[in-house]
């Protein structure tokens, strides 16, 4: 609103002195704050003492005065420290102090108060468990062994804060527990973290460096010039199984010959290993191949991911016989994962077995995602979209009341959504459903859309659907959509997952804007749309980026089969992607999906796609089905050349 019109509608209802006055001081506390923020990223603490004291009564002036702790914490007493958290708690403040402390307290090495403070945090993350397992590990805690070995095996990227765990893990594991972080920093391409950690072993069992190398970046020259005769232990051993490893992320074939040659004077427990990896790594190729060189390996020694690379390598080649066995070798949490439970129920289904299908998809049915939705479709369910009753203007007024909710739109309006979000989340953690819906009514007043669906999608029995999944800039996103004959429900399901309909959202890789497009492709668009004068500048305006995005999603559907699975993740992760992910064979749209290599684009496309039905009853009041949606991908032409052939 432009500020004569502002003055002009305050002077005609007598409200001009307040609203002006509020207006002011609160730019000005902005103002301030942004300028605290900076002297205490500077490191300026005279200033940052001089700018807080200016903040007294300002919404966050607990932050400045956090700033002001958090300067030379390390050199800080357990008495100011605690006594700023006794001032903030049940406040996010003080669990971020908290976590700050605890780093403090180990360089310290006071395990004891660690401990004391770690069991007072609600949500405590990654670096603070690591703190907290080193002081068990430090005050002799009987049970600290096995769990922290857990972490051991389960890491592969280690954050600063649990450097000093894995630093006194290294020398009190058993070979094999050592071996293993090896191989699983291998599967997660961690090799910098991988040779580390071998530089860390004994002189007379640490591997040479160059060999190590020349194992990591030159497998197949460094394996021919190796000889049987050279393998005296298992060290030695291992660099063979590694060399594999490294052979099979590039060709699976070629390092399946290689460990046929090598395999003999191999140990068990390195053989079974690279069979697995060359399992994977095929599977991820959705090569026919991968389930017999997994069943060369050992199911135990399978990482997470690999042993569901498993699964999806049987649903691929539809042995749903080899699906159930190895779903059912899963680990019991990861076969309680709704994917799992949904395949295993298929599975059944497929063996006649159709009770004890009965029972795994009524253990889904009913939840609002891919799974849950499909499982409805398996026991005759419609999908529904409630909503529930709206909260009233009390409600919502109580809630722009809250604190923490008043600091997170503080947060928002200065555009510091990080810090927005952890306020936000935490404050509404242990909120009853009538809360929640009355918070996201707030962030939907605010237009901070990405809010409201998420805190919208947080209730436990009181619903609305009409607030997960909101569809905003109606007048912009339908006209585009019709105008590209395109399901406005599906362009809305995408959107919702590409940008949460934040229009400045802007990805790590530089997609920008609601429909999220990368710099490279908006340009190709408007070339090719012919828009004249295009900026990029102005990809994040709504109506630029609905028209390039809309009419990307027309060209990409036109060359992919007009199928939206394929569409979808063609979006995602590229047409030329998408084309290659096809099978020999026609695959239903779910196995299609779930056999997606990319864990991001895999789980997008789910989520679209189940956005899409949602959509779909809401704006048509009817139900509707995700199956349908999904369809058969079509089987990979014996001539697959796209119809336009610079399409990016």
């Amino acid at each position: 609103m432009k500020l004569s019109k502002f003055l002009a509608g305050c002077c005609l209802a007598g409200c001009l002195i307040q609203p002006l006055a509020v207006f002011s001081q609160e730019q000005a506390g902005d103002d301030t704050f942004m300028a605290a923020r900076d002297a205490f990223r500077l490191g300026n603490r005279p200033r940052l003492e001089a700018l807080t004291g200016q903040l007294q009564g300002y919404v966050l002036v607990d932050y400045a005065s956090y700033y002001l702790l958090r300067q030379g914490l390390e050199k800080k007493d357990a008495a100011t420290v605690q006594a700023f958290i006794d001032s903030q708690e049940g406040n996010y403040l003080a669990e971020r102090t908290r976590a700050d402390w605890l780093k403090v307290l180990a360089d310290r090495g006071e395990w004891s108060e660690l401990s004391r403070q770690y069991a007072l945090l609600r949500s405590p993350d990654q670096e603070s468990r690591c703190l907290g397992l080193q002081a068990r590990l430090a005050r002799k805690d009987g049970t600290a062994q096995a769990d922290a070995e857990a972490v051991w095996l389960s890491l592969s990227k280690v954050p600063e804060g649990c450097e000093g765990l894995m630093d006194s893990l290294s020398t009190q594991v058993t070979s094999d527990t050592y071996w293993a972080r090896v191989h699983l920093l291998f599967e997660a391409n961690q090799v910098t973290a991988a040779r580390q950690l071998l530089q860390a072993l004994p002189a007379s069992q640490r591997p040479d460096a160059r060999q190590l190398t020349q194992v990591v970046d030159k497998p197949a020259p460094w394996l021919v010039k190796q000889s049987s005769a050279g393998l005296k232990d298992r060290g030695d051993r291992e660099m063979i199984a590694l060399a594999i490893q490294r052979l099979a992320r590039n060709d699976p074939g070629f390092a399946a010959g290689q460990l046929e040659r090598w395999g003999q004077y191999l140990g068990a427990p390195e053989r079974t290993w690279a069979w697995g990896q060359i399992g994977v790594q095929a599977a991820r190729r959705h090569m026919d191949e991968a389930l017999g060189w997994y069943d060369r390996g050992d199911a135990s020694q399978l990482s997470e991911d690999a042993a569901e690379w498993r699964v999806r390598s049987a649903l691929r080649l539809k042995d749903w016989g080899a699906v159930r066995t190895s779903i059912e070798s899963l680990p019991k949490d990861l076969q309680d994962k709704p994917d799992w439970t949904y395949w295993l129920g298929r599975a059944y289904k497929a063996g006649g077995r159709l009770e004890e299908a009965r029972q795994l998809f009524a253990r889904i049915a009913g939840q609002p995602h891919f799974y849950g939705n499909l499982a409805d479709e398996e026991l005759g369910h419609t999908i529904g979209a409630p909503r529930g009753q709206k909260p009233g203007k009390a409600e919502v007024a109580a809630m722009g009341r809250n604190p923490g909710l008043a600091r997170a739109l503080a947060f928002f309006r200065l555009d510091l959504r990080t810090e927005a979000i952890r306020e936000w989340n935490w404050t509404i953690r242990d909120m009853d459903d009538r809360q929640l819906l009355a918070a996201a009514e707030l962030a939907l007043e605010n237009q901070i859309y990405d809010r409201a669906i998420n805190t919208a999608d947080k209730t436990r029995e009181q619903h609305d659907f009409a607030m997960r999944f909101l569809a905003p800039f109606e007048d912009q996103v339908r006209p585009a959509a019709k105008e590209q004959s395109l399901d406005d429900a599906w362009v809305y399901g995408l959107m919702r997952q590409e940008s949460r309909f934040i229009t400045h959202a802007k990805s790590s890789v530089g997609a920008s804007g609601l429909m999220q497009l990368m710099p490279a492709t908006a340009r190709w668009v408007a070339k090719k749309i012919g828009l004249q004068d295009y900026d990029h500048r102005r990809v994040t305006e709504p109506e630029i980026n609905l028209l390039l995005g809309t009419s990307y999603m027309r060209m990409v559907m036109e060359d992919l089969d007009n199928h939206p699975v394929l569409a979808s993740a063609a979006y995602n992760a590229g047409p030329g992607r998408a084309r290659r992910w096809r099978a020999s064979i026609p695959l239903e749209g779910a196995i299609y999906a779930e056999t997606i290599p990319f864990t991001e684009t895999r789980d997008y496309v789910k989520k679209v796609m189940s956005n899409a039905v949602y959509y779909s009853v809401l704006f048509n009041g009817r139900p509707a089905s995700l199956r349908d949606r999904l369809g058969v991908v079509p089987a990979k032409p014996a001539v697959d050349a796209p119809k336009t052939p610079d399409l990016p």
